[in-house]
């Protein structure tokens, strides 16, 4: 369909085979974590691959209206001059997170047990999806928040001044909830605890043990537990963000069903919480191997070949 409504003919032709190398986005996740940890740390944090969507560029305004030093040199390399934790300024501005649900809840995170206000909105979707799951458990910290009906934006968060610290059960499995709460725990005196039944993807975690700050995750019967020592010096990292592997997702599907075809996917994510997927795929019967294995910032990372394979079932 045309913008106008009208019918626009497209035909699919057969092609010859994949082969060469397919580099895919850098990882939305962990970009947003890179930039909220960068202006949390001491000193200057380079991030490499950053991806430049409109949720990414929201999170990296909404750090300088913060406080921090955010500036793009080009090519996805930025650097991010922190404030230290508990260091974020009062925007003078309405923060608009634009459609990114994740940089909004992370962001309410970080700011929640600072002592400033700070008023958060959003695109039209954005507007209409509650925020209650995560200024719920904020506010067991002491943090305050003022929204529309439903716990909506526009939101005002009024962020604890003396805040304490939390143990607090996931009820619905969400990396969104789990990091905003790890988050807010940063600035909090004393041990955050966040019981985690059924496991969501540990981005967060590892970055924060990246970055100097003392945080353990044991396995339990309850499932997994991860303490926060909270109010520690974060310390300015070099970050390489990995390619993500959900984009990752068509190129290799596209080369697993052309004949002949092979197609390299370099520098992805392979974060076992990420790449259920690939490991279908390759259950199935999938000529998917994994190249160059390696751990940048904390994350598992290689090159992913993808060949034809017309025997996987």
């Amino acid at each position: 369909m045309s913008a106008h409504g009208d019918p626009i003919p497209m035909k699919s032709r057969k092609h010859g085979p994949l082969n060469g190398v397919a580099n895919v986005p850098g990882d939305k996740s962990i970009s947003h974590r890179a930039l909220i940890l960068g202006a949390l740390s001491v000193g200057q944090t380079r991030i490499s691959g950053l991806l430049e969507g409109d949720d990414v560029l929201d999170t990296a305004r909404a750090m300088r209206a913060f406080g921090a030093d955010v500036v793009e040199h080009g090519d996805g390399q930025w650097s991010v001059h922190g404030v230290g934790v508990g260091g974020f300024s009062e925007p003078e501005q309405v923060i608009d997170c634009g459609n990114s649900g994740t940089g909004v809840r992370l962001i309410i995170g970080a700011m929640s047990t600072c002592p400033i206000s700070a008023t958060f909105t959003g695109d039209a979707s954005l507007r209409s999806r509650p925020m209650g799951r995560i200024t719920g458990p904020v506010g067991l910290f002491g943090t305050q928040a003022y929204g529309r009906a439903g716990g909506r934006l526009p939101m005002t968060v009024v962020g604890a001044p003396d805040p304490v610290p939390v143990r607090y059960l996931m009820d619905v499995p969400s990396a969104q909830v789990k990091s905003a709460v790890l988050l807010a725990g940063l600035n909090t005196p004393g041990q955050t605890v966040v019981i985690e039944p059924e496991p969501t993807r540990d981005h967060t975690e590892r970055m924060l043990t990246g970055f100097g700050a003392d945080i353990t995750v044991e396995e339990t019967d309850a499932g997994r537990v991860i303490t926060l020592t909270g109010q520690p010096e974060l310390k300015a990292q070099k970050i390489v963000v990995p390619r993500d592997p959900s984009s990752a997702a068509f190129p290799v599907c596209a080369a697993l069903i052309v004949p002949g075809s092979d197609v390299l996917v370099p520098g992805i994510g392979l974060n076992p919480t990420r790449i259920g997927l690939l490991s279908t795929l390759r259950e199935m019967g999938a000529d998917l191997s994994y190249e160059n294995e390696r751990v940048e910032g904390g994350e598992p990372v290689g090159d992913l070949r993808a060949r034809y394979s017309p025997d996987a079932v």
